[in-house]
């Protein structure tokens, strides 16, 4: 009986595997992650060609609002970006600057300035590419691939992207830039995963403290089973550093399905099912106060509609500033909380659509910063 429903396990999973798109994973290469060398003709080494640097610094016109989630815990003055959803992930637009009520701490804020803007991304895709889970050829495998290159097209010709894999550790394949041809070339290298472990706090808390100068509109895109094995950081201490950083994380959690297909057919132990009860909670807690989102996806189908969903939350933002009433450097971590309300009433603010009917809404925004101390 055990042989006959490892037989339907495996068929199902194989008639669940669409087929190649094109600019898709590959099957030829047999390259691991590890970068090689490039060389001429002669097998001389060939010098890397830079690719072009993202700017942390923009000119910017004189009282102009911030645009993007720049989140500046150094100065006086603080930057929020806030999205409001429905529940199926689109931008509510069109709210006034009065029905924003921002609470730090408890206490409400004087909103300073407010404005709705729109604008290219800058976005980081990292990557879970281990032997643990996306040995060559497998259902992850290609999952993981589909994803990453389904998330590439949907990007627009001024977006920046970079491409970052990691296992035992992280590994930049590709710089920022807006050729997206770079980061095609990166993806061929993710065929033969070469370590068997999936260091995600180490990956996560590298990449976002690598962004933490970068201005405008900045993400990470995170596509993992949400595992982690071995890293050197533990769960708080890449919470605060992910919360100090400042760079929402937009997780999209593999294995959904095949998960579900393993329980159901008594393959997976109390404990693994554990481990990954806890990797869901892990992305989803990342997302949740960084100001990001985190999706489950468990059929190809719905990654259009969470790339969609993405997209709006990034390009379409409502940016604001306030000057926090506590103006105290003590290095502790501020609690931010954004809330819509009816000016008039100050209830609960009620958003309706086109035909009147009620809208449930989520609204994104950081959970708060650390502030400053002062210098001794």
């Amino acid at each position: 009986m055990r042989k006959l429903a490892s037989s339907i396990l495996l068929a199902i999973v194989a008639t669940a595997l669409p087929l190649y798109p094109q600019g898709g994973p590959s099957k030829e290469s047999t390259e691991s992650v590890a970068k090689p060398r490039r060389t001429n003709k002669d097998g001389e080494p060939v010098k890397e060609e830079e690719q072009p640097k993202i700017p942390s610094k923009y000119n910017k016109k004189e009282n102009a609002i911030p645009e993007g989630p720049s989140f500046r815990s150094d100065a006086s003055t603080v930057n929020l970006d806030v999205a409001v959803v429905d529940n199926k992930g689109n931008f509510i637009p069109k709210i006034p600057k009065e029905a924003f009520r921002v609470l730090e701490d408890g206490v409400p804020q004087q909103v300073s300035t407010f404005g709705v803007g729109e604008g290219a991304m800058t976005v980081c895709m990292v990557i879970e590419f281990s032997n643990l889970y996306q040995r060559y050829w497998t259902e992850t495998w290609y999952q993981t691939l589909t994803a990453s290159y389904g998330f590439l097209e949907t990007l627009k010709p001024e977006d920046y992207v970079a491409v970052v894999a990691y296992d035992l550790r992280p590994e930049i394949l590709s710089d920022f830039s807006t050729n997206k041809q770079k980061a095609y070339e990166a993806m061929q290298r993710l065929r033969i995963p070469a370590f068997s472990e999936s260091n995600l706090y180490d990956a996560l808390v590298d990449t976002a403290e690598r962004m933490t100068e970068i201005e405008g509109r900045k993400a990470i895109v995170l596509l993992s089973t949400g595992v982690d094995t071995f890293s050197k950081l533990t769960f708080d201490k890449t919470r605060k550093a992910l919360q100090n950083a400042g760079v929402p994380i937009y997780g999209i959690g593999l294995m959904q399905t095949m998960r579900e297909l393993m329980d159901a057919y008594g393959y997976m132990g109390p404990i693994a099912r554990l481990d990954f009860l806890q990797a869901d909670n892990q992305m989803k807690t990342f997302a949740k106060e960084t100001g990001g989102a985190s999706f489950f996806p468990r059929f190809y189908g719905e990654f259009p509609g969470i790339f969609r969903a993405i997209s709006d939350s990034l390009r379409n933002q409502y940016t604001m500033t306030y000057k926090p009433s506590n103006q105290t450097r003590d290095g502790k971590f501020r609690k931010i909380k954004v809330e819509l309300v009816n000016p008039a009433t100050n209830e609960p603010l009620k958003v309706v659509d086109q035909k009147g009917k009620p809208i449930k809404y989520t609204i994104i925004a950081k959970q708060g910063y650390t502030a400053p101390r002062e210098v001794e």
